[in-house]
């Protein structure tokens, strides 16, 4: 069986506790080489994970034949620059989230593949390819819930390292870019449709002017909605709930799935009530598969540019919500 060959822009801790692990786990991915602006990095991490090849600075390692596609976790605001470049290289890009700072500079990218059709570009929304989501999905869309009319999410965690890159505004810093992009995924996700308008309220640290906390209802019109509220300064936390007309579904950790422990799910209906366990799975490691198995069948991949596009749509209208104290139509 053929791999993908993958070379990784950076040696961000993302990539290397969590993506790289689950490549080489893949039975689809060959990590072959890995890059970072001081090639002392790039060879340190290269000989603790076994890949053969390191490279000091993301251009040569671009030059490189060997290489089929790229793994893009740079810092946010480097996710379009060098995905593009990465394109131009003749590579299949998997890009970390956000896709971009805004929706203007995600359309770029969505513009800029559209040159490359041969080639393959995601956004690594690792979640939706865990067990618990998939079966989420099933469920959704079995009608076992009814009618689902709400979405309910929060995502958390406690940051305020200065140093820290999500702490810093002009790099695409703050937690609505870091973590609300996923609860703004769920509800698109189990919708399967595109809110009409947002209402958010968000506040700014004084001192690392980013945003570290922000809640927001999106409006799907006929009744369906979601809300969610994310933080980079509360007590780690994470959860998602689904009710419909006639059940619910409560997600327990809908984001950071472990990866050497089951997790389970609470579906609740007018008859019954039931806790579903899903085995110990890699996200990462699916991830992967998926986005190889695209590009090795010539297949679309399962979340293309255009999805990506239109969640950092919701997050401008979130943020110009807060700017304008009013609903916002999502443009």
């Amino acid at each position: 069986m053929k791999k993908i060959r993958w070379g990784i822009i950076s040696t961000a801790k993302i990539g290397r506790e969590k993506v790289i692990p689950g490549m080489q786990k893949s039975t689809l991915c060959e990590v072959v080489a890995i890059s970072s602006r001081n090639l002392e990095s790039a060879q340190q991490l290269a000989t603790q994970l076994g890949i053969a090849k390191a490279y000091g600075s993301y251009e040569a390692m671009l030059e490189d034949p060997e290489i089929d596609a790229v793994y893009n976790p740079l810092p946010n605001h480097l996710h379009v620059p060098w995905s593009i470049a990465s394109l131009k290289a003749g590579k299949h890009v998997l890009c970390e989230k956000p896709i971009a700072l805004n929706a203007d500079e995600a359309y770029q990218l969505l513009e800029a593949a559209k040159q490359y059709p041969d080639l393959k570009i995601m956004e690594a929304f690792m979640y939706r390819f865990h067990p618990q989501w998939t079966k989420a999905k099933e469920v959704v869309d079995s009608g076992v819930l009814g009618q689902v009319q709400k979405i309910q999410a929060f995502f958390s965690y406690f940051n305020v390292d200065p140093e820290n890159i999500r702490n810093i505004p002009d790099i695409g810093g703050g937690g609505l870019l870091d973590i609300g992009c996923y609860c703004i995924s769920f509800s698109r996700f189990l919708f399967d449709a595109e809110p009409k308008r947002v209402v958010g309220l968000v506040e700014f640290d004084p001192k690392l002017r980013t945003d570290h906390l922000a809640s927001a209802i999106l409006d799907y019109t006929g009744g369906r909605s979601s809300s969610f509220t994310c933080s980079t300064q509360l007590m780690p936390y994470q959860r998602c709930l689904v009710v419909g007309t006639e059940g619910w579904l409560e997600i327990k950790i809908p984001v950071n799935a472990p990866i050497d422990e089951e997790t389970d799910a609470t579906l609740v209906t007018k008859d019954s009530s039931e806790t579903i366990v899903f085995p110990k799975s890699d996200q990462y490691e699916l991830l992967n598969d998926v986005f190889c198995r695209a590009v090795l069948d010539g297949t679309e991949v399962p979340t293309p540019m255009e999805d990506a596009v239109n969640n950092m749509k919701a997050i401008d209208a979130i943020f110009k919500s807060q700017q304008n104290a009013r609903w916002v139509s999502v443009q």
